[in-house]
């Protein structure tokens, strides 16, 4: 498997390996997250539990949250952005349920909270990655 691939005289990375690196950057961000709250407990084995939540959100984040922020922007408008992390948090609320008692979030103000900090940290290091996945396109 190529790392980088030439498409129409541009290079660019390979797209499973450019997702595994978000992945496993997300998963990091989520355990880093989730450690700082008492309220917010994660199954044992912990690394297997946190993968599979970041799996989840990642599938929801694709699939439901585009339909929720459509649905919500007379709300999200009136309130001037401020009702969006509640669209994370819900997002958090379905994988509590789905995941059962291997990620509980106990307390809904941290999980608010902790909804917040997951999407200031993803953006965060989501301009990271792009800033490795540009210099490994350059060196090849």
């Amino acid at each position: 498997m190529r790392l980088v691939i030439k498409d129409k005289n541009k290079f660019r990375i390979n797209r499973f390996i450019e997702w595994i690196f978000y992945m496993i950057g997300y998963t990091l961000v989520f355990i880093l997250i989730t450690s700082l709250f008492k309220t917010i407990t994660i199954g044992d084995p912990f690394l297997l539990w946190s993968t599979l939540a970041v799996l989840v959100i990642y599938i929801l984040n694709k699939t439901i949250k585009p339909l929720l922020v459509t649905l919500t922007i007379p709300i999200t408008g009136l309130t001037l952005g401020l009702f969006y992390p509640c669209i994370n948090l819900f997002i958090l609320k379905i994988v509590d349920w789905l995941l059962f008692k291997n990620f509980e979030i106990k307390n809904i103000w941290i999980g608010l909270f902790a909804a917040i900090l997951l999407s200031i940290t993803n953006f965060i290091m989501e301009e990271f990655m792009k800033k490795i996945i540009k210099r490994v396109k350059s060196h090849e």
